[in-house]
């Protein structure tokens, strides 16, 4: 696979591509600008070819496929009844705050959050608490276990929304963090619903550890979503996984779900089971290039750009930018826009404590993060 070749995303439905004005580069909506996998594109075209798009289910190769990723990768044993399929992650926590949270309850999370967790618990008629992490002298985010277990007793908190690869700072939390955060939650009878779908994404041979199996205490008061879309670039196919090992959970969840949320269509099962069955290799190149665009933005932030700082991703393919320094009269975002044109994420929408910081979308070539780079220095210079 060749990362470095430029496909045309804008004469297509690409939000990313199509949001801002043409003479825009856009550096924010977390999808990449990389050819999915051969494999993937071959196993839709032979579906295609077969002519026929009745009602489909999950093939039980794909359960199959999913339990032996989750062994394999992480030492973790699952049983076909305790997976399911749903048509995106987002959608999976919003319906799983919506099955177990009654009115007047909370739902916990902590910040900078990637937006939908933040509309999550409203849209629900729930309350949302914020808990910041904390940002260390060495540049790193951290948990703050002490607020986070006061705000659960003081807010009547119900659920924890963790996503872990953390999006936006691209932290990958250790046991040690995990387990301190599970305890707590099961100290107070806080549901675990973890987003985890940036797991396969990860740098300097780093490990993911499924907060689900840490033991079984923590899987059973655990809901897990994982997916294909992120790591082979297939996010418009809308499928998911989640895995409940507690079985009144999962029925719990099934039964909110019926009638309003179906299995992903047969096109999104057939590039899911491609993706995860054959994807190995092409994986293994995508995040090879990707921590190579990494350290290459890291390399123009401590000698182009200075002024603007970041803590080094340790997954996913996003920069959580503090440009707090640059002494900028509006923000961040608009600065950009405005004189460089780079279309980033908005700091303000992840809570809004953040607005002198943006996210950037490295999962791209890298001409085009030159270019990106190139334009943000001359608007700065410019000042």
């Amino acid at each position: 696979m060749d990362f470095n070749q430029e496909i045309d995303r804008r004469h297509s439905e690409s939000i990313k591509w199509n949001h801002f004005a043409e003479d825009v580069l856009p550096m924010w909506v977390a999808d990449t600008d990389f050819r999915s996998p051969e494999a993937v594109i071959r196993a839709l075209h032979e579906r295609v070819d077969h002519g026929v798009f009745g009602y489909g289910a999950p093939p039980k190769e794909l359960d199959q496929t999913v339990l032996q990723r989750l062994k394999r990768l992480y030492n973790w044993d699952v049983q076909a009844s305790q997976i399911g399929y749903i048509p995106g992650v987002v959608t999976g926590f919003n319906a799983a705050i919506r099955s177990f949270c009654a009115p007047g309850e909370a739902v916990i999370y902590q910040t900078p959050a990637y937006p939908p967790f933040i509309s999550a618990p409203d849209s629900a008629k729930l309350q949302g608490v914020q808990n910041p992490l904390v940002q260390g002298q060495d540049g790193r985010f951290y948990l703050d276990f002490e607020r986070f277990e006061e705000q659960i007793i003081s807010e009547n908190v119900r659920a924890f929304i963790l996503c872990n690869p953390q999006n936006p700072t691209g932290r990958v939390f250790t046991r040690e963090e995990l387990t301190q955060l599970a305890e707590i939650c099961i100290r107070h009878n806080v549901l675990i619903i973890s987003d985890e779908i940036h797991c396969d994404i990860l740098y300097d041979d780093r490990k993911h550890i499924p907060i689900a199996s840490l033991s079984p205490e923590v899987a059973a008061n655990t809901i897990t979503f994982m997916a294909p879309s992120k790591t082979y670039n297939i996010a418009g196919l809308h499928a998911s996984v989640y895995i409940v090992q507690n079985p009144g959970l999962k029925e719990k969840l099934q039964t909110f779900c019926n009638g309003l949320i179906g299995n992903p269509g047969v096109l999104s099962l057939t590039a899911a089971l491609a993706a995860y069955a054959e994807g190995d290799e092409w994986l293994a190149d995508q995040n090879r290039y990707l921590q190579a665009n990494r350290d290459f933005l890291d390399g123009a932030l401590r000698t182009h750009l200075t002024g603007i700082h970041w803590s080094k991703p340790e997954a996913t393919f996003l920069g959580w930018l503090d440009c707090s320094e640059l002494g900028l009269a509006e923000p961040p975002y608009e600065f950009f826009l405005r004189e460089a044109r780079v279309g980033l994420n908005d700091g303000i929408t992840f809570g809004p404590q953040y607005g002198d910081f943006v996210r950037i979308n490295f999962g791209t070539t890298r001409a085009n993060l030159q270019k990106a780079i190139d334009r943000m220095q001359a608007a700065l210079a410019a000042r």
